[in-house]
């Protein structure tokens, strides 16, 4: 077993441009029986689905195909990937809501992974407490294993009061019981779990307690939406991650008083969105590689 590393002091920027993060996700080369292999997956988040505002992005109806075509276009093809909520925008029309959701899935049907891993958002779930999301994409809250990694999808925003909830915590206590304290664990969620800006509603309410659970576990990452940008936190040992959005992105975390979307740049277009690959390589710590949603 390697120690963990600290993951402030893997922070920097690539050849190429993109941010790079080693994780300590793989602080260990093996856990259990499980041996950890080279994989890489990417996260998409916050594609708002339906969205309509010029001003915001006046492309809003083609970023999404975009980054399809950009995902299906990268060198080394993910073995899978995790949508990380908001993958439709807000409506109280419940028909339209299905509609939105039936043509998000209808287009990342095009994506040449076949493994997809769907979580719902605020605006997409908060509304009818995750009932629409259910009927197209399953369950709002689950875990899988690959590669002899633990991932953990956490639903925060069902509950329009933005908590998890107490029996979703005792699921989550119960699933992380059987791993051992080294285990590679990768955390899904949407909301951070951590305050953030909570004015903003950049916070879960009882991600504490989602924390406290998670903190015996000496290899673990979080990765979120919801904020519409790149940021990286700490909490101990664990490592929160957030992902660009495909739609708009938002300001600094609390540099003003309201959140309100960055307007689109016609000299910079796309600028601000994205989406993320995370490179598991065996012994080595893995990486966050950020790669922009360019005008090509």
């Amino acid at each position: 077993m390697r120690h963990p590393v600290d993951r402030r002091d893997f922070l920097r920027v690539s050849a190429f441009g993109g941010v790079v993060f080693a994780s300590g996700l793989a602080g260990c080369e093996s856990y259990g029986q499980a041996k950890v292999r080279d994989f890489h997956f990417v996260q998409l988040s916050d594609v708002h689905w339906g969205f309509n505002g010029p001003a915001v992005n006046p492309e809003s109806a083609t970023t999404l195909k975009r980054a399809v075509v950009a995902v299906n276009a990268l060198p080394s093809p993910p073995d899978f990937i995790v949508f990380t909520g908001d993958l439709t925008h807000t409506t109280d029309d419940a028909q339209e809501r299905r509609k939105r959701m039936r043509e998000f899935k209808a287009i990342a049907a095009d994506l040449s992974v076949r493994e997809v891993h769907f979580m719902p958002g605020e605006h997409d779930a908060s509304l009818d407490n995750g009932a629409a999301f259910q009927e197209f994409f399953g369950a709002t809250h689950y875990s899988f294993d690959h590669g002899g990694v633990h991932f953990v999808a956490v639903d925060n925003v069902s509950d329009p009061a933005a908590r998890i909830g107490a029996e979703q915590l005792d699921w989550l206590k119960a699933d992380l019981g059987r791993l051992d304290v080294d285990a590679p664990i990768v955390v899904l969620t949407h909301r951070p779990l951590f305050d953030l800006v909570p004015k903003w509603d950049w916070a879960t309410r009882d991600g504490d307690q989602a924390i406290t659970i998670l903190m015996p576990y000496r290899n673990v990452t979080v990765l979120y939406g919801h904020i519409h940008q790149e940021h990286h936190h700490m909490t101990g040992h664990i490592a929160h991650h957030a992902a660009k959005s495909l739609i708009f992105p938002l300001p600094s975390p609390g540099s003003q008083e309201r959140r309100d979307p960055i307007r689109w740049d016609p000299a910079q277009p796309y600028r601000g969105l994205g989406f993320r690959e995370v490179s598991e390589a065996g012994n080595a710590a893995p990486t966050l590689r950020e790669q922009p949603l360019g005008a090509a």
